[in-house]
């Protein structure tokens, strides 16, 4: 007989939805040195209460199959090839790792009323002893469609009440993402520990750490574009000179080095 498939229950997260988010904020972390690439292996869980009396009695189940998921994504980032599917000629591929001995995961509840019934917001770290002026990742599952941010481990989460200007959809190699425009400037790259982005990509070494950015006119609520990398910014398929800013339409398909296009939509 054909199964059926079976899904949550509105409001409800179940342990799948955890474990892939947790692969995703530890991709969106990682810290590249000269010959390998640091990944996060400390994560902070923070569920709604009702959520967390729920799984309490299944939080070492979770971890005991989070920490094998993990395991197992670590070993196809080192096994897979490094652009685009091709090798490139000379350069060897950094290995990926962690700096600890195993994963560090603790359930925590939401004490302050940030986080709705069926979502979990992960903040974490390199390693156990946080580096001063590290800045940790922290993901949040809303609606199933993750929204991103890297921030300071004690940054204020995002309220829902912020006016949204517009969004961003796209497909990096954590998956579909949507980043929500809040702010009059983004920056949008690759980033690193040194160098923050608002919208950070999670892709190969074609896009620039810092990509190009978006600035909103507060007056006339316009957005523009400045394109600052090396190998360019297109916006509906005409290539933009970089350093120039120019207007950006209200629908718009941004080309970022011809290998990532972002859908940005304006909300009206």
């Amino acid at each position: 007989m054909p199964q059926k498939e079976t899904r949550p229950a509105e409001g409800k997260i179940s342990g799948q939805a955890i474990i892939n988010e947790l692969i995703r904020n530890m991709e969106l972390g990682q810290f590249e040195m000269g010959y390998s690439v640091l990944l996060p292996c400390v994560f902070s869980l923070y569920l709604h209460p009702e959520d967390y009396s729920r799984l309490e009695g299944v939080f070492d189940l979770i971890i005991e199959d989070a920490k094998r998921a993990l395991c197992a994504r670590v070993a196809r980032l080192n096994s897979r090839p490094s652009i685009l599917g091709l090798k490139r000629p000379g350069r060897q591929q950094k290995k990926f790792k962690i700096a600890a001995q195993d994963w560090i995961l603790d359930f925590l509840p939401d004490t302050e009323g940030t986080i709705p019934l069926g979502d979990v917001e992960i903040h974490s770290e390199l390693n156990e002893t946080a580096q001063p002026g590290f800045r940790g990742t922290k993901t949040t599952l809303m609606d199933r469609e993750p929204s991103v941010t890297t921030q300071r481990a004690a940054a204020v989460t995002r309220r829902s009440s912020e006016t949204v200007y517009a969004e961003i959809r796209y497909e990096d190699d954590s998956g579909p993402q949507l980043y929500l425009v809040s702010q009059k400037e983004v920056r949008v790259g690759r980033g690193g520990d040194d160098l923050p982005m608002d919208l950070a990509l999670y892709t190969n070494d074609e896009v620039s750490r810092e990509h190009f950015a978006l600035r909103r006119d507060p007056a006339t609520g316009r957005f523009h574009i400045l394109d600052k990398s090396a190998n360019g910014t297109w916006v509906d398929g005409k290539r933009l000179k970089k350093g120039v800013e120019v207007a950006l339409p209200d629908r718009a398909v941004i080309g970022v080095a011809e290998v990532l296009p972002l859908a940005f939509e304006v909300k009206k």
